[in-house]
């Protein structure tokens, strides 16, 4: 199983909170704006991923099972 991460930027604050779970698949840059790093993060950071997804206060993120 594979997982794509899909960040809906209209509802994104780019608080950073799913960088501190997954700074490998997140970034929030000087410019205050979210970057998805790897939207096809392997299965060591779905963990990370997911908690990311759970804790986005504005629920901007979506993880798809391909």
């Amino acid at each position: 199983m594979s997982l794509r991460v899909v960040v809906d930027y209209d509802k994104c604050e780019s608080n950073g909170l799913c960088m501190s779970f997954a700074p490998e698949v997140f970034e929030v840059r000087a410019d205050d704006f979210l970057y998805v790093l790897n939207e096809t993060p392997g299965p060591e950071l779905h963990d990370k991923v997911r908690a990311a997804e759970r804790t986005c206060p504005k629920q901007a993120i979506t993880l798809i099972e391909e």
